[in-house]
């Protein structure tokens, strides 16, 4: 009979395509993930990994079994999540995603009322980049993502939680360092600074940035806020920053001036989103509802 264990190690091995790192983050030996995957193997009659030179691969019933696999896992936890949670709120376990460019300036507010709140909640916390959390999501090793919403995604479900301004960032003796407020087509000619690829707040400032035709610079590849700001400030350029990270970014920042864009403002909208098959939607809009409320009175 084929075992929820031998789907598990499976599934991992479906991902790190490596039999060290499965064995790792399954916490078994690599000869005991080795068997089990035998096992499996011989219960469906098919082979599902091929050993080569370069490593190893899926075989074509691999990867079918491997999405099969995930469909399963995720649906024994949400079974679990709904016996284990039922009548308790943010009570248990609950894995939390939030991209970077959330993370520094809403869980130092929100993490003390959690902890205060709900006592009973055990949460853990994984910052990564949308792309790798929704991906995450998918395949049920985060319960909820914090980030910026975009379109929706199917197999998904998300909550708007509250809208988060732009701001233009630019160095004290800038040419716009005066200016109370900026139209985007003012920005014609500057040197625009971004984050670097795969960040979702890059994407959303190109779009900003490319409505009036500018083409941000690549001559700089930062992973994080602090450090354009940092190229700002010493006169590398200018940039786009959400209104949650000035405090934090821009306080005490005497070679940075700050300055609103002129109605309507470029924003973001911050979110939650799970899989529309979790049980604990009640948590995750009481998790949201806080949120709302620790981010307004910040």
């Amino acid at each position: 009979m084929i075992t929820l264990k031998q789907l598990r190690y499976f599934e991992s091995l479906s991902r790190h395509l490596h039999f060290g790192r499965a064995a790792g983050e399954s916490a078994v030996s690599q000869p005991a993930l080795s068997q089990q995957l035998q096992d499996l193997e011989a219960q469906l009659g098919t082979k599902l990994v091929e050993r080569g030179k370069a490593g190893i691969s899926l075989t074509d019933p691999g990867h079918d079994v491997a999405r099969r696999a995930r469909e399963i896992l995720s649906a024994v936890s949400d079974l679990s999540d709904y016996a284990r949670h039922r009548g308790r709120l943010l009570s248990g376990s609950l894995k939390l995603g939030v991209i970077p460019s959330i993370g520094p300036y809403v869980l130092p507010a929100i993490l003390p009322e959690l902890k205060e709140q709900f006592p009973q909640l055990e949460l853990s916390v994984r910052e990564s980049q949308t792309g790798n959390l929704l991906t995450a999501l998918g395949e049920n090793r985060i319960d909820v993502a914090l980030l910026a919403l975009g379109t929706t995604t199917p197999g998904f479900e998300q909550i708007a939680l509250f809208d988060d301004p732009f701001h233009l960032l630019v160095p004290a003796k800038h040419r716009l360092g005066r200016a109370k407020s900026i139209r985007v087509n003012e920005l014609d000619g500057e040197r625009v600074l971004l984050l670097e690829e795969g960040h979702c707040l890059r994407d959303q400032a190109l779009s900003l940035c490319r409505r009036v035709g500018l083409e941000p610079s690549n001559e700089f590849g930062a992973t994080s806020l602090s450090t354009i700001v940092q190229l700002v400030s010493n006169g590398y350029g200018i940039t786009v920053v959400p209104e949650m990270a000035l405090p934090v970014e821009a306080h005490d920042q005497a070679n940075v001036r700050v300055i609103r864009f002129a109605a309507p403002e470029p924003q973001r909208t911050i979110g939650l989103i799970w899989r529309e098959t979790s049980p604990r939607k009640v948590d995750f809009v009481e998790l949201g509802r806080l949120i709302s409320q620790v981010c307004r009175q910040a």
